[in-house]
């Protein structure tokens, strides 16, 4: 039995009010199928609230923030050609 190749992660980085945010989610969760990508969001306010204000220290003043695969791809909007092209799309 093998294992089923990993799924590519994207993570989007937001924080609540951020309407460019819900854009990129809007976009992101459209693609998701097609690029065949996990997408999760984590709102970087509600981290740092909840003991972890790493990410709103290193990203916060650059939202939305993109990761793929735990490493930063794009912020402030989304990159779509990048995008397609590092998931091999």
């Amino acid at each position: 039995m093998t294992d089923a190749p990993r799924r590519p992660q994207v993570e989007l980085l937001t924080r609540d009010g951020c309407t460019i945010c819900e854009r990129v989610h809007d976009r992101l969760t459209e693609l998701a199928p097609e690029l065949g990508f996990d997408l999760s969001t984590t709102d970087v306010d509600a981290a740092a609230a909840a003991g972890n204000p790493a990410l709103r220290a290193e990203f916060g003043d650059r939202l939305p923030v993109i990761l793929l695969d735990g490493r930063e791809h794009s912020y402030w909007d989304l990159d779509e050609p990048r995008l397609r092209k590092d998931l091999g799309r």
